[in-house]
């Protein structure tokens, strides 16, 4: 494979603890001359903040490696041609940053205010009143579209926590509308790191945790899928799953991928 794409949480590291084998995988790998990239359906840290956490787990990664679904929607709305059009955002810090930084105008809710977009990211401090005014907007004329419909995110011991795809499936539910979709399991951003890498697909694999994000997003795109079994999908997950949407290679965790890399 000439570019590896790593899902982070659940297979680099979980929240604060960094999973076994994970820097000495990325560092086999770059000695092989092969392009690394690092995506995440998170929304809610911007690519520097990522970039500082990835460090913390010795794992160095230069900027435009990181492809956060924040920062993804930032590029997709430069890609439109929507720059410095209005935006009310559910998420958090990150995702504010990102948007920002391209100079989409991110403005608290008002009544009197039209928007252009609704994004909805991961909010550990989502309310109420955050989805009366996101369904406003919507009901408006507010074009939704949410960073990623994750339905759980990895908490440490082995648990998990709500993700974005509950508050995404409350505000759809009540406005009626279904979201355009960023992250995974939506081609967009693996097909941009091909674009930003000169990979053809067939010399691409992804690594996750996730059937139906990371395994699902290769499937769609046609690149190669591995998967650890650090994160949210289990190996009972996978045997059950129809056996086209299975990843091309399973591993306990990243350890065991490093002992394939160094026969």
């Amino acid at each position: 494979m000439k570019t590896y794409v790593f899902d982070m949480d659940g297979v680099l590291f979980r929240m604060e603890d960094p999973l076994p084998g994970a820097a000495e995988t990325i560092t086999l790998l770059r000695n092989k001359g092969c392009k690394i990239y690092f995506l995440t359906n998170n929304s809610s840290k911007s690519r520097k903040d990522y970039q500082e956490k990835l460090a913390r787990f010795v794992i160095h990664a230069e900027m435009n490696e990181i492809i956060t679904s924040a920062w993804a929607t930032g590029r997709y709305f430069i890609e439109r041609n929507e720059i410095g059009k209005r935006v009310y955002v559910v998420g958090e810090g990150g995702l504010r940053e990102e948007l920002l930084a391209v100079g989409m105008r991110v403005t608290p809710f008002r009544e009197d205010l039209h928007f252009d977009y609704v994004v909805v990211g991961w909010d550990r401090q989502l309310t109420y009143q955050k989805m009366v005014e996101a369904h406003r907007a919507i009901c408006d004329g507010a074009i939704f579209i949410a960073t990623n419909r994750d339905s759980t995110y990895p908490d440490s011991d082995g648990r998990t926590l709500p993700g974005n795809g509950a508050a995404v499936a409350a505000i759809e539910t009540c406005s009626g509308i279904t979201p355009i979709t960023i992250g995974k399991p939506e081609p967009y951003t693996l097909e941009l790191i091909l674009r930003l890498s000169n990979t053809p697909p067939r010399e691409c694999m992804i690594i996750g945790d996730r059937l139906d994000t990371d395994v699902a997003i290769g499937k769609k795109v046609g690149v190669r899928t591995g998967m650890t079994l650090t994160g949210v999908s289990s190996k009972v997950d996978i045997d059950n799953a129809p056996t086209d949407m299975r990843p091309d290679h399973i591993w306990g965790d990243l350890r065991e991928f490093a002992e394939e890399l160094t026969k």
